[in-house]
């Protein structure tokens, strides 16, 4: 199954749609969709910079937010299925169904590795690529996408988080970035 991680940038961009009801209509059985956090972990960052507030509850927050776009691309796209764990996540690709991620599995109680805003959807869309052994990751992203040389430019430049290489590193599986524009490569991607 393929990882596709929708960038939050997208949740208001009328492509959103198009995104989604291509990845239904593609991706069935094949397809797990994990969503940004958009505006809502927008909101974060700024209450996190007025409130002073650990980066613990602003994780928690983001993740929050993450799980917002979830439901806001089911109420865009009803065809998707809500998932919030790894069991359900298979069961509804195994059912032909395409899942949004509901990422409560990476709520926290205590810091770890996760709990920093070097670690964003991104690279929760890798940590999930990696616990579902999925055969790739797909971004999409509002951002302009020159051809870096490796995913450690993209970091360098603000196109991933920073943690995001470490993730990835030594992944079995092929980790692709495309521009919302892009929608027509998904096709040959997915049915390759």
């Amino acid at each position: 199954m393929w990882v596709v991680k929708i960038g939050g940038s997208l949740g208001r961009d009328p492509l959103l749609k198009d995104w989604l009801e291509a990845l239904v209509a593609l991706g069935s059985g094949r397809v797990v969709v994990v969503p940004g956090g958009g505006a809502f972990a927008d909101e974060v960052r700024e209450a996190q910079f007025v409130w002073h507030f650990d980066d613990l509850a602003a994780h928690n927050m983001a993740v929050l937010a993450m799980a917002q776009m979830a439901l806001l691309m089911h109420g865009i796209c009803p065809a998707l299925q809500l998932a919030s764990d790894e069991g359900e996540l298979r069961r509804a690709v195994q059912q032909a169904r395409v899942p949004v991620w509901l990422p409560f599995a990476a709520l926290r109680e205590e810091a770890d590795e996760l709990t920093h805003w070097g670690v964003t959807s991104d690279s929760l869309a890798a940590w999930l690529a990696n616990r579902l052994n999925a055969e790739g990751l797909l971004l999409v992203k509002s951002c302009p996408l020159d051809e870096a040389p490796d995913l450690e430019a993209y970091a360098a430049n603000g196109i991933v988080d920073e943690r995001f290489p470490a993730f990835t590193r030594g992944a079995a599986y092929p980790v692709l970035l495309l521009n919302r524009a892009e929608l027509p490569r998904l096709r040959s991607l997915l049915l390759a």
